[in-house]
């Protein structure tokens, strides 16, 4: 009687508060808009993700390589829209927000099922929260969001509500996109052991073959629930994806020249400038292109431990900015490809919002001053700048051979002026324990990022004292604790932006990272045998998209095998992909159509 009492209160409670009520009246199913109608399941395509991660469970490794995977084998309460970045049904086929913006209803639908036949319910929606932030699981940043709740509510077995303790604009998009994982399956399992096996899901993909170290394969699901919806079609359309896993990404690129790998993403310049040539190119065997959509862009540089000397003074973090000549390293590395990074956040300044962040140029002068500055002074005998007795020596961090080339360079600029730099290099799982516990000086990281930003994880105070979080500088600052909180409450992305603006200028200022460079593209090589959306990739997306998207062409396969045997050449494709003049060009209607209500 009393339970009773209890959810007749709840759904009293949302009547009188129910403000807005999703979808809106008039959404239905239809095609994904960048699928094309021309795609086929079946096949296999063989890609290429870095290091072996230490677990595919991406609560506990929040890395790309558990990401791919587990994205595709789990899902989440909404989806959204690629175009419009619209909230969409996922699991949830309807919610509804009250009208103070903290209470949220979800509303799971009934066809749900995992891979063993049973239905996806609000328990399991609960238990994948309270398993998310019980203090012992190690789900570092995954806690930043859904700290924000009070535990969630069942009120029946398809409908659970959420309360926020704030009013915040990523809430939505925090609950309503968490993985859920099965509880019948996980539950009194530790967690923090769930790392390789998943034997009920949700997702159109389950995981298949596993070769520890090597590869992991993932397998189409005929049986799951959603693969006869409009949305889906032309989508999920591999049967098997084979990730492989490769150290360094020069053995993973002789490996797709042999065919062993089918898409390669080029991150070194090198190789798309001097090793795409000879025959595979020439004769379109591999199609070379540039993709230029809106892909958010993130950063990268080197990040320095603030947490403890030398890198807890602003001074000594600014000269190592100042001794790092990126220019020549551009220009002598990588074919000057890049723009050398002035932002965190390149993306939110434009012609009508300049950066006003000076562009750090090498000065040794400078970098001279600043350490005399913090007491670090030449010892004559030994060449080191020295204080209080210890020369000023540091350990970089590093999981990749490839960096080592760029490291050489810095080095020897940094030995010019007396600083000692080595080289530390361990594979991807004991450089991510060794950052999780924060037991490092110096380390090369890069950052994707989103349209809607969110500086919390990376930037709040509080989160540098987080084992396995985002704010691994250990990065404090009040002022933009203050712009955080601020920006919480605001829904409107344009003012937002302008708090973000302001807040990378303090921490540009802080220099937590030696900043490095980027590009604003995709580059891509692939064997020419599959079938592609006319704008290759989706709007916000980087080669990923391609997993959701391609499709094996048995034409394409046919044409290649014979143009390879007898040595002829393929029709080219087009070097270069813009997605919005192929999007907005009236010969894709469809597309269009297809976003419109």
């Amino acid at each position: 009687m009393k339970k009773l009492i209890i959810f007749l209160i709840l759904i009293l409670a949302t009547s009188a508060f129910a403000d807005e009520l999703f979808p809106e009246k008039g959404w239905k199913d239809k095609p994904n808009p960048i699928a094309s109608p021309d795609a086929l399941p079946g096949g296999e395509i063989s890609v290429y993700l870095a290091q072996y991660p230490k677990s595919l469970n991406y609560y506990l490794d929040l890395s790309t390589q558990s990401a791919q995977i587990f994205g595709s084998i789990y899902e989440t309460l909404l989806t959204m829209n690629p175009i419009t970045l619209e909230y969409e049904p996922g699991l949830a086929e309807g919610w509804s927000i009250s009208g103070n913006k903290r209470i949220f209803i979800f509303f799971i639908d009934k066809k749900a099922q995992w891979s063993d036949g049973r239905p996806i319910t609000a328990h399991d929606v609960k238990w994948t929260y309270d398993a998310v932030m019980d203090p012992k699981n190690l789900t570092g940043t995954h806690k930043v969001d859904m700290e924000r709740f009070n535990p969630p509510i069942v009120i029946d077995k398809y409908t659970i509500r959420f309360e926020a303790k704030d009013v915040h604009w990523k809430n939505l998009g925090a609950v309503g996109g968490f993985y859920i994982l099965c509880k019948h399956a996980f539950e009194g399992k530790d967690f923090n052991k769930i790392n390789f096996e998943f034997p009920v899901v949700s997702g159109p993909y389950k995981i298949g073959e596993i070769n520890e170290g090597v590869f992991v394969k993932l397998e189409r699901r005929e049986d799951w629930w959603g693969i006869n919806d409009k949305r889906s079609k032309g989508t999920g359309n591999f049967q098997t994806i084979k990730f492989k896993f490769f150290a360094e990404r020069e053995n993973a690129f002789e490996a797709f020249k042999k065919g062993e790998i089918d898409l390669y993403p080029v991150y070194t310049s090198r190789l798309w400038i001097n090793e795409t040539k000879g025959e595979k190119f020439l004769e379109n065997w591999i199609v070379k292109q540039k993709i230029y959509n809106q892909k958010p862009g993130g950063f990268q540089g080197f990040a320095m431990n603030m947490r403890k000397p030398p890198f807890d003074d602003v001074r000594v973090r600014k000269a190592m900015a100042f001794l790092l000549d990126r220019r020549k390293m551009n220009s002598t590395l990588m074919y000057s490809q890049y723009f050398l990074h002035r932002s965190y956040y390149e993306d939110l300044y434009s012609k009508q919002n300049p950066c006003p962040n000076q562009l750090i140029e090498m000065d040794i002068k400078k970098a001279q001053t600043l350490l005399s500055e913090t007491g670090w002074i030449v010892d004559p005998k030994t060449g080191f700048l020295e204080k209080d007795g210890k020369k000023l020596s540091f350990r970089f961090l590093t999981r990749a051979a490839s960096s080592e080339k760029f490291l050489s360079i810095y080095a020897e600029d940094l030995k010019d002026v007396g600083i000692e730099l080595i080289i530390d290099k361990k594979d991807w799982a004991a450089w991510a324990r060794d950052m999780d516990e924060f037991n490092y000086q110096m380390t090369w990281a890069a950052w994707g990022s989103s349209v809607f930003k969110d500086p919390e994880g990376m930037w709040s105070s509080k989160e540098a004292i987080r084992k396995g979080g985002n704010n691994i500088t250990g990065f404090k600052n009040s002022k933009v604790d203050e712009l955080i909180e601020k920006q919480k409450s605001i829904f409107d992305i344009k003012k937002r932006n302008a708090i973000y603006r302001e807040i990378d200028q303090i921490i540009y200022n802080a220099f937590p990272y030696v900043l490095l460079w980027n590009i604003n593209y995709t580059r891509l090589l692939y064997w020419n045998k599959f079938g592609t959306p006319d704008t290759v990739l989706s709007k916000y997306s980087d080669e990923s998209s391609a997993y959701g998207y391609w499709w094996l062409d048995e034409d394409s396969v046919a044409d290649l095998h014979d143009a390879m045997k007898t040595k002829a050449p393929l029709p080219p494709k087009e070097p270069s992909i813009y997605f919005d003049d192929i999007f907005e060009n009236s010969d894709n209607s469809r597309l269009k159509a297809q976003i419109q209500p």
